[in-house]
């Protein structure tokens, strides 16, 4: 097992700075006036109370209880360390909040009961029910928890989850529907022996039954052996309902023949011996935390068939709870559901089930450090996929809907999932108006690398997204084997390869080549041997030509060199007036900063080049731009020479009779901030900048850096703008979707053209 690379001393500074805890309440409305004030608490107040009064089913729609869940626990089972005592699980429960909000966009609060009393923590609960949209019931011992969960199920009416049972169980469901698959079993048909009748293996056998598995398959197992029929030691009512006719007493003779072992017990449970005697292709579970019961090395010493998962995270397939409890609860709050039902939970393990089988995008792999596919190794979706929040909810709601929880159905699903990815990704509100004009468009994208897997995922999800024909400049026996190693061997017939060797326009490249740049130094060798060697430069004489309708490039050289080889082919320079403008998408603000890669000093002129530039792309992506020159000087003052350039610019824009807002020259905070704009108020600006015109390259490049780094901003860019066909020029360290993006981009045609 690796080093723990956690100290004592960095998990309490963790928690203890910049604040104590994990989470802090925010308002969610302005609170600065008297009149806020007046509205959010009396005499405005008492409009809403009165309208929920006589319908509480507005509730939902005049206050957080449709998004609102909580973290309940006594903490008498605290992760593995036992009964602490409910002030010492806060910490647990605070982590919980922070993983609703977090995976799911949940606002949770975390509430801690001071008794073992099943009465009285029922009773505390049930109370508190008109406050929130669920409950989450968490690190609670058996059997009170099965006690706890099914009273307050039946005496509330929102959902109950106790996550160490259901999540559990929901997780280890989906993981095993697509061991099976690969195995080629029918869950039906095999032989399943549960080891550890506690909250959360006896809700994983029952998940699982209530899947098709057959009760006389299911061979449940605690510390005093096996659960059988007439067994009267240890039992208790849970136990015995999964009681079986057999002569089988301890769990080393129940292994012999099991296709699945199912682990939520201790480490050292299970030995090699037990795993030998299992069947063909055995599905091995070991759950236990944090030391499984058998390790996927030891197993794999004895069977090299082994489907091995485990709650680990440094060993592949983990059974992570993360992937159900968030999603769960965001499907149900969704529908104002009045409970989760066993219905809602098998649908959510089959869309993971379903989801772990498709492709994976790089930011997936990038953050585990590998490649991951469809296999024994990968049965189950990694925690950081951003699909999870958009895939699992909608499936979950349905299942909600169709079997009678949901007090308030969703209409138009499509919306909904659409919903979802703007709810947690930034980026997408602006992308699902761009992606529509994509597939509307269906151009024909050239993507300039074809040696480079990530371009080639791009342009295989470019084409299996319906956005277009995908282009792909490479060599076909190269492109072959990268897809095959990126595991989409299948998308080789798909895909067409286009390279100087098999086009049959190589001498009207080189003709129109030779005419642009005789003059410029280079003889017919050396235009031949740029036509025909350098993609970038093969790419664009393509798309000069119109033999592709854009052009997606620069992942695997430096901006600046890719640069210089489209303008062999094109005017992408600063005296034609191009420009790169990089949108920055952070806390539901977007603002765009040019230039960040044309210009590295321009004058004034430059930067009303760039302005309109930049306003244009404003305007393709849904903006009405508003433009402020920056400088570390606002109107003037401080005087300095290098900032009046910046002033002089809108004057510049005046005698053009641009068509949108601008100013300056201003700081950012004046920018960008209406409270600041009104110690000014002979500016000329609306509302905040959503448009930056910086001095210089250098000075956008650190700004962007810088937000993207500092604050976790998405960066969408730099697109270059104001030249003759859609190019966008990636940068070296994007991935797959990052491609994909810039690709949907150029079909847009989101260049801003003069």
């Amino acid at each position: 097992m690796p080093k723990n690379k956690i100290t004592d001393e960095e998990a309490l500074a963790f928690h203890l700075e910049p604040t104590p805890g994990k989470w802090e309440v925010q308002a969610t409305v302005p609170m600065t006036t008297q009149r806020d004030l007046s509205l959010a608490y009396s005499p405005g107040v008492a409009v809403p109370c009165e309208a929920i009064a006589a319908n509480p089913e507005t509730a939902y729609d005049y206050t957080n209880k449709g998004n609102l869940v909580a973290v309940i626990s006594n903490g008498t089972a605290v992760l593995g360390l036992g009964n602490l005592g409910a002030l010492g699980s806060k910490p647990v429960m605070e982590g919980k909040s922070v993983l609703f909000k977090r995976f799911a966009d949940v606002n949770s609060i975390d509430i801690e009961l001071d008794t073992e009393d099943t009465d009285a923590f029922v009773n505390a609960v049930k109370l508190m029910g008109p406050t929130f949209g669920g409950i989450n019931l968490e690190d609670i011992k058996a059997p009170e928890c099965f006690i706890i969960e099914q009273r307050l199920k039946e005496e509330m009416d929102i959902p109950v989850f106790h996550d160490d049972q259901h999540g559990t169980a929901v997780i280890c469901a989906a993981g095993l529907l697509n061991a099976l698959l690969i195995s080629g079993k029918k869950i039906e048909d095999v032989k399943i022996v549960l080891n550890g009748a506690g909250a959360a293996g006896i809700a994983c056998i029952e998940l699982l039954k209530s899947m098709g598995a057959r009760h006389e398959n299911c061979i449940v197992c605690d510390t005093k052996g096996v659960i059988y029929q007439g067994r009267t030691e240890g039992m208790n009512q849970w136990k015995s309902a999964h009681a079986i006719t057999t002569d089988l007493r301890t769990l080393e003779d129940a292994m012999k023949g099991a296709d699945v072992f199912l682990g939520v017990s201790v480490k050292g449970a299970v030995t090699q011996d037990m795993v030998a005697s299992m069947a063909d292709n055995p599905v091995i579970f070991a759950m236990a935390n944090p030391h499984p019961e058998i390790t996927p090395e030891e197993a794999h010493e004895v069977r090299v068939d082994a489907i091995v998962a485990t709650g680990r995270s440094d060993y592949p397939n983990q059974v992570n709870n993360v992937l159900g409890f968030p999603y769960l609860f965001r499907g149900a709050l969704d529908i104002h559901a009045r409970a989760i039902n066993d219905e809602m939970k098998i649908a959510c393990a089959h869309a993971l089930a379903r989801l772990a089988r498709e492709d994976v995008p790089d930011e997936v792999a990038m953050a585990y450090g590998k490649s991951l596919t469809f296999g024994r190794d990968y049965i189950i979706p990694t925690p950081f996929d951003p699909r999870l929040i958009h895939r699992i909810p909608p499936a979950v709601a349905k299942a909600g809907m169709d079997t009678g929880a949901a007090r308030r159905p969703i209409i138009d699903m499509d919306a909904y999932e659409l919903s979802l990815k703007s709810r947690m990704d930034p980026t997408a509100s602006i992308l699902r108006g761009l992606n529509a004009r994509a597939r509307q468009a269906q151009s024909r994208m050239i993507f300039a690398e074809g040696d480079d897997p990530r371009v080639l995922r791009a342009a295989v999800m470019y084409q299996r997204s319906g956005f277009g024909k995908a282009l792909v400049v490479g060599r076909q026996d190269d492109v072959k084997t990268k897809l095959e190693e990126a595991g989409l061997g299948d998308a080789v017939r798909e895909l067409e390869v286009v390279n100087a060797a098999n086009t049959t326009h190589l001498e009207t490249y080189s003709n129109f080549l030779y005419d642009r740049l005789q003059r410029k130094g280079f003889d017919r060798k050396d235009i031949h041997r740029l036509a025909a060697r350098d993609r970038h430069v093969f790419s664009s004489l393509m798309l000069a030509h119109g033999h592709g309708d854009g052009l997606v490039t620069g992942a695997t050289r430096k901006s600046a060199h890719v640069l210089d080889r489209i303008n062999h082919v094109f005017d992408a320079d600063a005296a034609h007036g191009a420009a790169g403008v990089t949108a920055l998408l952070h806390k539901g603000r977007i603002v765009l900063i040019g230039d960040t890669l044309v210009h590295e000093w321009p004058d004034e002129d430059d930067l009303a080049n760039i302005a309109e530039r930049a306003a244009a792309v404003a305007r393709h992506m849904g903006l009405e731009p508003r433009v402020a020159f920056v400088s570390f000087s606002t109107f003037g003052y401080p005087v300095s020479e290098r900032a009046e350039k910046m002033h002089r610019a809108p004057a510049v824009l005046d005698q053009r009779k641009v068509d949108f807002e601008y100013e300056g020259e201003m700081t950012v905070d004046v920018a960008l901030n209406v409270d600041q704009q009104a110690a000014y108020p002979f500016q000329r600006l609306t509302g905040p900048a959503n448009i930056l015109i910086v001095p210089a390259r250098h000075s956008a490049s650190i700004s962007t850096k810088l937000i993207q780094e500092m604050a976790g901003a998405t960066v969408i860019g730099p697109i270059l703008s104001g030249i003759d066909k859609p190019i966008q020029i990636c940068s070296t360290v994007s991935t797959a979707n990052d491609i994909l993006n810039m690709a949907i981009l150029a079909s847009c045609d989101i260049s801003g053209k003069p």
